[in-house]
């Protein structure tokens, strides 16, 4: 019954095409008898064999629409052994050298493939259509036409085949993905020898090219969790045996469709995989791992703004390991440090140019993360990266990167968030490092940071001008955050600021840094305490020109100078108190006159202009403390505190500093013995708290302070300046009392405890304890053990 049905769809011409009428008595006989459908793919599948082998293609179509017709309307249990027929005849079409034929098979397939199944079939396999469909997107026809639909048909043909697979664990990823990009690559090619869009019909505008890059973007948009390793790992392959990270443009085109189609959850995996794949070619070629950075820079920035989790600490570990590879390759001229006849020549400006893309990455992730990350990242990093120390004969800071290239300013509206405490701590104790180069890294740093509009540039080069409007500064009010950020750390910035003008090795660059920071704080985080505090500080800074107690050489105390007539130019005009600005421009204009040298338009040039004769200043080429606290307390500034001068606080740091001597040290201690002594305690009767007491403490409370830092350095003058014997003696007096003290409280510690057996009388009629031991102790009856 069923074959008769079936020969009846074939007409006598196979011109006329399917006889309908006869295809919808099969099409309602299948669905009437369920049971009868195998056996008729069975038999269309014979007379398909057939027909293919004595070349009558006409039937050959009209069998293939026959199938698809019933492979669309049934849809019954037994469908699984209908779709064995269907394959099969597909199959038979494919390995065909007919091209009409394998774009036939091709499109059932296709039609197939846009099925759902109610009752997936776990037992079938596609290995046969991935290999054949993926031969097919390799074509090479000779006729431009025909090679492009071939191609078409293939990339169509495994986008069926995603579809069918992408729950399983995409295993055919080595052939379909490596098909997908071998298009991609040529889509220069296809192109410049397609006709253009207004020539040419609507469903030809689409390229093998366009085409591929739609299934990859389905097949990535499709692949689960577990799945994307299997997605990425054949890009990589494929990029390796291709030689495509040295142009890098491909693979970074490569790497935005996979991070723009995959779900936002799974970039870290696709970041991981760089990771990896960059760490296997360590001893690659430099412009093979710079290709890797580069496109792991532009993955990584994509991957920003979804879900970047932990890896995060694993970029930046894999990129600080990557670049002290390069650092040694550089150095030691081959990737294991021994030099033969069969070592692979390094050459020096490959690996520069990798150690640059390194550090560009770096900084282009850190710019998209929040602000109280980069800070971590900035910790991590200095954790990371080895500080040279005197017995290092490798000089790594010349490798570190410089805020400026490795990243925009840092955009925060809360410095307490980007500056917090564990990190300002551990960068400002670098900046007292031996090394040049790390303090004006560390520099750079804090310029970076605090420098939220765009203001930095106009600081890049010190100078007096007469009127600062030029410079077009951005300025906004102080905030409230940024005051109690001031507030918690600003001495401590202060004295760093003032240790980093003593260094003897500073350069034209560290002065141009120091005054740019000071800048930037008076604009970016000043209120009227913080000008005053700079004031006094930048005056103290000239103090250490003056009196030269660290014999510092010419230029650096003329940079001094010149720094401070910059800097005191600078915040005169920001204040814009006229008796203020005529003091300070009296000074510059005598400079200009008598003492070129004590100003920066002399000193930070090419070919300074120095005095070897700097003990003879005469007070007119001063900024007096007086004057200024005179002229700036009729404006309502505090002029008590205008008039102390700035003294650095001594911190715990001190005491562990390599730089600080032993006076400092003994003195900080003996001070802290002091404190705490048991003679200075005294028993005050408690103190009423009024508002007059609460008043007082706090007006009082700049006075307290100032004389307790003067207390201080009397501390430490005494230490540094007295005789050996006299610092020997107080200390054995100290260590004396604390023995016996210590002597009092081991006594009664380790003294028996009394007797219960009762006391015994001592001399002068006093009772005393008696002890007993334990063993000797007589108990009570009752008592239970």
């Amino acid at each position: 019954m069923y074959k008769r049905l079936v020969d009846n769809i074939f007409p006598e011409d196979p011109e006329d095409g399917l006889v309908k009428t006869n295809m919808e008595k099969l099409t309602f006989y299948a669905l009437s008898a369920p049971e009868k459908l195998d056996r008729i793919g069975a038999y269309l599948s014979e007379r398909l064999i057939r027909d293919v082998g004595r070349h009558r293609y006409g039937y050959v179509c009209i069998a293939m629409e026959a199938l698809d017709q019933l492979l669309m309307a049934c849809h019954c249990q037994s469908i699984n052994l209908f779709v064995e027929s269907f394959l099969k005849m597909v199959a038979k079409l494919l390995e065909s050298e007919k091209p009409n034929l394998q774009i036939l098979g091709t499109n059932s397939f296709v039609k197939f493939a846009n099925i759902e199944e109610d009752t997936p079939s776990y037992h079938r396999s596609y290995d046969f259509f991935v290999s054949r469909f993926s031969e097919m997107c390799h074509s090479s026809h000779d006729d431009l036409e025909i090679k492009t639909k071939i191609r078409m048909s293939g990339i169509k043909g495994l986008q069926g085949v995603v579809r069918k697979t992408v729950n399983d664990e995409l295993q055919h990823m080595d052939k379909i993905v490596p098909s997908l990009l071998f298009n991609l690559q040529h889509v220069e090619e296809a192109e410049s020898r397609s006709p253009s869009p207004l020539q040419a019909p609507e469903k030809e505008k689409e390229s093998p090219a366009e085409l591929a890059e739609r299934c990859l973007r389905e097949l990535l948009g499709r692949a689960a969790f577990g799945n994307i390793k299997n997605a990425i790992k054949p890009v990589l392959i494929h990029l390796d045996n291709h030689s495509l990270w040295e142009p890098k443009v491909f693979a970074i085109r490569c790497f935005k469709i996979i991070m723009y189609s995959i779900q936002p959850q799974h970039s870290h995996l696709v970041i991981q995989q760089l990771l990896g794949h960059l760490d296997a070619n360590s001893r690659s070629a430099a412009t093979v791992r710079a290709g890797i950075v580069e496109v792991l820079s532009e993955a990584a920035v994509i991957a920003a703004t979804g879900s970047v989790g932990p890896t995060v600490l694993e970029m930046f570990n894999t990129l600080l390991r990557q670049l002290r590879l390069s650092i040694d390759y550089a150095l030691t001229g081959s990737y294991d440090g021994v030099v033969s006849l069969g070592t692979k020549i390094i050459k020096e400006h490959e690996e520069r140019m990798f150690q640059e893309a390194v550090i560009k990455t770096v900084g282009s992730f850190a710019s998209t993360l929040p602000t109280y990350q980069r800070s971590e990242v900035i910790l991590f990093i200095m954790s990371k990266v080895p500080l040279p120390s005197l017995h290092q004969t490798v000089d790594t800071a010349t490798n570190l990167p410089s805020p400026e290239s490795s990243s925009p300013s840092f955009q925060c509206n809360n410095m307490m968030s980007a500056l917090p405490s564990n990190f300002l701590d551990r960068l400002l104790s670098t900046a007292l490092m031996e090394d040049a180069e790390i303090r004006l890294f560390v520099l750079e740093i804090l310029i970076s940071f605090i420098d939220r509009h765009g203001n930095r540039h106009k600081f890049s080069t010190i100078s007096t001008l007469s009127d600062i409007s030029v410079l077009k500064l951005k300025v906004d009010k102080c905030s409230r955050q940024d005051t109690v950020f001031m507030k918690k750390h600003s001495q401590q910035l202060y004295r760093h600021i003032y240790l980093s003008c003593k260094e003897e090795t500073n350069m034209q660059k560290h002065y141009e840094a120091l005054y740019g920071l000071l800048a930037l704080i008076s604009i970016e985080l000043a209120n009227e305490e913080v000008v005053v505090d700079l004031i006094r500080l930048v005056l103290a800074v000239q103090d250490i020109a003056q009196v030269n107690e660290e014999n510092l050489p010419v230029y650096n105390r003329c940079a001094l100078y010149a720094l401070g007539a910059a800097y005191l130019n600078l915040i005169s005009q920001l204040t814009t108190v006229p008796a203020f600005c005529q003091h300070i421009h009296e000074v510059i204009e005598t400079r200009k006159k008598e003492a070129p040298y004590m100003l920066p338009e002399d000193v930070f040039v090419e070919r300074p202009r120095l005095s070897q004769n700097l003990d003879g200043v005469v007070i007119e080429l001063l900024f007096r403390q007086s004057k200024i606290s005179e002229v700036l307390g009729g404006s309502g500034y505090n002029s008590d505190r205008l008039c102390l001068p700035y003294i650095p606080q001594l911190t715990d740091e001190d005491r562990l500093s390599k730089r600080r001597s032993i006076g400092e040290t003994i003195s900080l201690q003996v001070e802290v013995e002091s404190r705490n002594s048991p003679e200075k305690e005294e028993r005050v009767p408690a103190e009423e708290i009024t508002y007059e007491t609460l008043k007082k403490a706090i007006v009082d409370s700049v006075a307290v302070e100032e004389q307790e830092r003067e207390r201080r350095r009397q501390v430490v003058e005494k230490f540094q300046k007295a005789p050996f014997e006299e610092i020997a003696a107080h200390c054995g007096a100290r260590a004396s009392l604390l023995q016996s003290k210590l002597n009092q409280i081991f006594e009664i510690t380790i003294r028996p405890p009394p007797s219960p057996s009762g006391t015994i009388t001592a001399a002068y009629g006093q009772p005393q304890n008696h002890s007993i031991p334990v063993y000797e102790m007589k108990f009570p009856d009752l008592c239970v053990y």
